[in-house]
């Protein structure tokens, strides 16, 4: 069985024991989130339901740590200037382990 969430602007196909990196939640390590479901399915495709727009069922998932993503370098350049500019950004994120659906 798997299920669509939405978190962060965003949606993931999620199944139990699933481990995701998703946009940082203020929760503490340790505690349990949970999540609207947009869609539950089936492995074989027997059985769909799907929410207008979201189901009554949540998905429970724990949040095992919080972090930064690598650095994306930002290069800005102007030719026949001498414009060089240079910056970098790291996203946090949460990592949870998708519990029973």
């Amino acid at each position: 069985m798997f299920a669509v969430i939405a978190t962060g602007g965003k949606q993931y196909l999620v199944k139990e024991g699933d481990v995701l990196s998703i946009e940082k939640l203020d929760v503490e390590a340790g505690k349990t989130v949970e999540f609207d479901v947009l869609l539950i399915a089936e492995e074989d495709g027997s059985a769909v339901e799907l929410g207008k727009p979201t189901l009554s069922t949540k998905v429970k998932a724990e949040v095992v740590s919080h972090g930064r993503a690598a650095k994306v370098q930002v290069v800005h350049y102007k030719p026949k200037v001498r414009y060089r500019k240079r910056s970098g950004h790291r996203q946090h994120f949460t990592k949870v382990k998708i519990g029973k659906i």
